[in-house]
């Protein structure tokens, strides 16, 4: 694997369990997940995310972040979580809950996707309804592992940063596809994305966020296996 779209290739999807939600339940195998990436990606693709340009995703222990980071990758975007109140101009997605679609201010360069919910506003985007209507085949984007993948208050992570990362962080830990690795902290931590939201999906394991997540690994948190990975 050399760019995070490798992850959800075609080939990886299966039956066993990529992602669930102590929490509230929910639960992706890897075809779901995979399938559901890709169709994210189509949906972000049609309010002008493209290579290099921003994608904004709320630090939200749920599944839409997390395809939404998968998705906006395989379009060679530049994702960061937790964004702040005011918006840059070269984001071009906003994701986060409907209760919060009021909580930013943006240019007309930036357009909101909201889950949790139909949005009021007839100009965001609905993510639920939007994504389920997707053609679900992978975008034909090509990504080389020199380009950024996301970016935190410290620095910006390429494809080959953070893959080359979770490759180590799988065989530190042993990572196998028999394994949960349960992400306890915020994502707006780069050891969380790394070691958390692409390590377990890497290897084929199994993915647990939020409250209530517990594994053989855990990620952030108070009893945290994995104190911080600063990709070489």
């Amino acid at each position: 694997m050399d760019v995070l779209g490798d992850a959800i290739a075609r080939e990886r999807r299966s039956d066993a369990t990529a992602l669930t939600v102590p929490k509230s339940g929910r639960r992706y195998d890897y075809r779901r997940f995979c399938t559901s990436a890709w169709k994210t990606a189509h949906v972000l693709r049609h309010i002008g995310v493209r290579s290099g340009v921003g994608v904004a995703i709320a630090d939200d222990p749920v599944p839409e972040p997390l395809l939404t980071f998968y998705g906006a990758a395989t379009l060679g975007a530049i994702v960061t979580f937790g964004p702040p109140a005011e918006i840059e101009s070269e984001t071009r997605a906003l994701v986060v809950p409907t209760a919060e679609t009021n909580a930013y201010s943006f240019g007309a360069e930036t357009k909101q996707i909201a889950y949790g919910g139909p949005p009021d506003d007839p100009s965001v985007s609905y993510f639920e309804r939007d994504v389920w209507s997707e053609n679900p085949t992978a975008p034909p984007d090509h990504i080389e592992p020199d380009q950024p993948l996301f970016r935190s208050t410290r620095k910006t992570y390429t494809h080959g940063d953070a893959l080359r990362a979770a490759h180590e962080t799988v065989d530190e830990y042993r990572i196998t596809t028999d394994s949960t690795v349960a992400v306890q902290g915020s994502f707006t931590d780069p050891t969380v994305v790394i070691a958390g939201c692409i390590a377990p999906i890497v290897a084929g394991a199994h993915l647990s966020i939020g409250p209530g997540a517990s594994g053989d690994v855990i990620v952030g948190g108070r009893d945290s296996d994995i104190d911080a990975i600063e990709p070489k």
